[in-house]
């Protein structure tokens, strides 16, 4: 074992608390500290943004779970969304990883700032729903998974960047948006999970330890505390405020987002 597996239970609590406490499957969080440590490492430069999305979700299959019971727990999972959004997730999900995984690096971590920054300032700026907007039909959910899932593929997600913020924009309660949000994450996951594995299975120069573009230390390690962390988050979740909680998630996302800007232009 070197040093530097110590570094991921460390990302894994962190991950896991921000997982539950915004209803995100933790991908935001880990994918620039994962890309950070794998660089830092001395990985094939080419693998390094897909390693780091793969092995990201990955993770997200258990931390969704995790947060998943707890927003349940507090009946914040609109179940009815979930069943209706779901195939249109995976199979988004999948087309998407599949995808991701023939973009270069620099272009796909690009990508990936623009999506997150957008996210951002969705929820920093508070956009006001009309207040006869309502979630759309089976079908109209249907397509909005597949493109969120698409979405999230490219950028490691458990989608709650962009279904919290549809949801909020159909008038869904922000509490039952986060807690919905965290049960979207696992199809998007199992999904993405899939996707990654065998579309890196062979290729070339990948380090020891990785399958596929799933990097199996950094995923033991982020899993195991991540796992043990996300149900303290969620419970935070149903203590604050709206305002306060939705400028959180997006102050969040603008310092991840710029972080991954800083790394590009350096």
């Amino acid at each position: 074992m070197t040093l530097w597996w110590l570094a991921y239970p460390l990302l894994g609590a962190f991950a896991g608390f921000v997982a539950g406490l915004f209803g995100v499957g933790g991908g935001l969080t880990l994918v620039p500290l994962l890309y950070m440590l794998f660089a830092a490492q001395d990985f094939p430069p080419q693998h390094v943004m897909h390693l780091a999305l793969g092995t990201s979700m990955a993770t997200i299959v258990f931390t969704s779970i995790s947060s998943m019971r707890a927003h349940h727990s507090h009946a914040a999972v609109r179940w009815d969304i979930v069943r209706s959004m779901a195939p249109g997730l995976m199979l988004g999900t999948l087309a998407g990883s599949f995808i991701a995984s023939s973009v270069p690096t620099r272009p796909l971590a690009t990508i990936f700032t623009a999506v997150v920054y957008y996210a951002s300032l969705q929820m920093m700026l508070d956009f006001k729903p009309k207040p006869s907007r309502n979630l759309p039909g089976r079908v109209g959910l249907l397509l909005a998974g597949a493109f969120i899932g698409g979405v999230s593929s490219l950028v490691s997600a458990g989608g709650g960047f962009m279904s919290i913020p549809f949801m909020v924009w159909s008038n869904v309660a922000i509490h039952q948006a986060v807690g919905t949000s965290s049960a979207l994450g696992f199809p998007i996951a199992i999904a993405g999970v899939v996707g990654y594995l065998f579309s890196g299975w062979h290729a070339a120069h990948l380090p020891p330890y990785a399958v596929g573009y799933i990097y199996l230390p950094a995923f033991v390690g982020v899993v195991l505390m991540s796992f043990l962390l996300a149900p303290f988050g969620a419970k935070m979740a149903h203590k604050l405020p709206v305002k306060q909680l939705k400028r959180a998630f997006g102050g969040f996302l603008a310092l991840l987002a710029s972080k991954m800007l800083y790394g590009l232009l350096a």
